[in-house]
């Protein structure tokens, strides 16, 4: 009955699915930009992995999920990005958190749309998502920033650690929506591994080539 009056649609593309699956059509199921198994690295990270290169149709689906106001299109791909965890083997962590918001931006948003894809990837692997970040000021989204030198600079000093007890001794997993030049993910690694922690590996649903 949900089904027919609320139909299920494609997480990324928004095509009207004939039954609720797993939230993904056949069309993007084929389209899909899958990276390869080999891990990224940038500063102050282990390594990162995304399941997806942020191309079409990955790229349209994580816009509406941000900017449309979608977000149960979270739950989807949190389960995806949770299963490719799986798949590559990670299990070198002791907490899940995520990249957050300023509270600011994610009043404005109604969520915060990296602790959606954290705490429904959390699931798929079998614990939580811990909020272990606090971002303390609201800049220009990176997205905006041409260059890896103004990306660093402009969020340099935004993440605070809520609590060193909480991180000191404790490997974590990071997790974003985007892993574009890595700027942000290294500045919170950075942060967590100043409070004390012992590693930081990342992970996204999507990465740049």
């Amino acid at each position: 009955v949900l089904d027919f009056f609320f139909p299920p649609r494609c997480a990324f593309c928004g095509a009207i699915l004939e039954k609720s699956g797993d939230g993904v059509c056949e069309t993007c199921r084929k389209a899909l930009p899958r990276t390869a198994d080999t891990e990224r690295k940038c500063d102050f990270v282990r390594a990162y992995t995304a399941p997806f290169y942020y191309e079409p149709p990955v790229r349209q689906g994580i816009l509406a999920y941000k900017f449309r106001s979608a977000p149960s299109r979270g739950k989807v791909f949190g389960r995806i990005l949770g299963e490719d965890l799986l798949r590559r083997g990670a299990d070198d962590f002791d907490l899940i958190s995520w990249v957050p918001l300023s509270a600011k931006r994610c009043h404005r948003r109604g969520y915060d749309q990296a602790q959606l894809l954290a705490e429904a990837a959390a699931e798929v692997l079998g614990t939580k998502a811990v909020p272990l970040l606090r971002k303390a000021r609201d800049v220009s989204p990176q997205s905006r920033l041409r260059t890896p030198e103004e990306r660093r600079a402009n969020i340099s000093g935004c993440y605070v650690v809520r609590s060193a007890d909480a991180v000191r001794g404790k490997r974590i997993l990071l997790i974003d929506d985007v892993i574009t030049t890595g700027s942000t993910l290294s500045e919170c690694a950075r942060m967590l591994l100043t409070a004390g922690a012992v590693s930081v590996r990342g992970a996204a649903l999507a990465c740049h080539r």
